[in-house]
């Protein structure tokens, strides 16, 4: 299993935080929130993971991740996506990365209070998506079950009313999916639908869902960062990380503190 964190866009709604960093580098309470995607990977036992990152930013992942999780056997990659064409274009620019292998997405502003670890370590084939009861699922991806419970549909951002299921950032696939994302047209907004790539799944009958009942926060306004940091202090979600992350960030305060100290000798 590989897997992939897509980390670039503008984040205009965030201007002008954004303007000099990129969003998944701003703090949720006591780190960046590039790190709970991150620890939704490594919790599940994923070792080499792909960063799709925005050219401006670049060097500030470099800065940040460049070496800090290699001691600890997680070898991370950056891949820099000058235009962002849409979710699904995630898996044509990590085609080699991927190869043969199975592969776990995760928006970089996806933070889930859950621990999806088991979903992700007993996938075999095909593709899985989790789902959370919102208010305003015309927002999201929805998806919509019969009496028992199974997908039988799936809808980009639905102007009627389907149901208050959403898709959330965290998709698991085999890797049939780059030859699906190849050939998904983009949609009305010009983008590469990953919701496209759900239904190509769905259509085969090889697509499931987890349903879950935990915090889902996605951070892309200033109010949903505020109340990210809040709910992550509130119910002690910093407490839940993998004990590499842990150690890794230790260590790079620690060197950061020392460099700090020899540059006032």
């Amino acid at each position: 299993m590989k897997g992939i964190i897509l980390s670039g866009g503008t984040a205009t709604r965030l201007f002008p935080l954004t303007a000099t960093t990129s969003k998944q580098l701003l703090p949720v309470y006591d780190r960046q929130m590039i790190f709970y995607p991150l620890n939704t990977l490594i919790k599940a036992g994923i070792k080499d993971i792909l960063l799709i990152v925005a050219p401006e930013h670049s060097g500030q992942y470099l800065n940040l991740l460049g070496s800090i999780l290699k001691k600890h056997g997680i070898n991370l990659y950056f891949e820099v996506q000058k235009t962002p064409r849409g979710l699904a274009d995630a898996f044509i620019m990590g085609e080699s990365f991927i190869d043969d292998d199975s592969v776990t997405m995760i928006l970089g502003d996806n933070i889930f209070e859950n621990d999806l670890s088991k979903e992700i370590k007993q996938f075999k084939s095909g593709a899985h998506v989790f789902a959370k009861k919102v208010s305003d699922p015309e927002r999201f991806g929805v998806v919509k079950f019969d009496k028992n419970k199974k997908a039988i549909k799936i809808t980009e951002k639905p102007k009627k009313w389907i149901s208050d299921y959403a898709v959330t950032g965290l998709y698991i696939y085999d890797n049939r999916v780059i030859g699906a994302a190849k050939k998904v047209k983009p949609s009305g907004r010009g983008e590469i639908e990953i919701t496209a790539l759900h239904n190509f799944y769905l259509k085969l009958g090889e697509l499931t869902v987890s349903t879950f009942s935990g915090e889902w926060l996605d951070a892309g306004t200033f109010d949903s960062l505020l109340e990210a940091g809040n709910i992550v202090k509130k119910k002690k979600i910093y407490k839940n990380f993998d004990p590499i992350i842990e150690k890794a960030i230790i260590e790079f305060n620690v060197e950061l503190k020392e460099l700090a100290k020899k540059r006032l000798l």
